[in-house]
């Protein structure tokens, strides 16, 4: 019975074998026997399912890009017009509070977008969510219309939310 991490040594009676050399023998079957018990363990372990979404959309006369990154515990929303992050929030759920805490990663901290955005994501979901809105536009209606149009994707396909 093998008992141990990966990182840490295997230890395994003693072979017999029929040769003198039964110190180096063992030595280099453990080596074998190590990897291909780390192997086995990598194979069994499951990978988180990652699943990817793209959407876009003309909203007041500027086409929006959409990216949805969902895994069973947490979801990415990044929100943009050209490829860029230059902001990132984090919202989660507590057992304190009904309304989810969230901070800002990255980016101009006086801007509350992705952070608004993430919270009201992390309500509806459940989840650990990462919102990095990329747009200039920050008028209350524009940010309405673009929460609008996630709601009616998550709507249409929940599974990738």
């Amino acid at each position: 019975m093998y008992t141990a991490w990966i990182g840490r040594d295997w230890e395994e009676p003693a072979a017999q074998t029929e040769s003198e050399g039964c110190l180096q023998h063992v030595t280099c079957r453990d080596a074998s026997v190590r990897m291909r018990r780390m192997e086995e363990y990598v194979a069994a372990v499951p990978l988180p399912a990652i699943s990817l979404h793209n959407f876009s959309e003309k909203i007041s006369e500027q086409q929006v890009h959409f990216h949805v990154m969902g895994m069973a515990d947490c979801l990415l929303l990044w929100i943009g017009a050209t490829p860029t992050l230059s902001n990132l929030a984090v919202a989660m759920c507590n057992r304190f509070d009904q309304i989810p805490v969230s901070t800002s990663l990255l980016g101009d901290m006086s801007d509350t977008t992705s952070s608004a955005f993430a919270q009201r994501l992390a309500k509806k979901t459940k989840k650990q969510v990462f919102v990095s809105y990329n747009l200039p536009h920050a008028d209350g209606n524009f940010i309405l219309l673009i929460e609008n149009r996630i709601k009616k994707e998550m709507e249409s396909f929940p599974e990738k939310f």
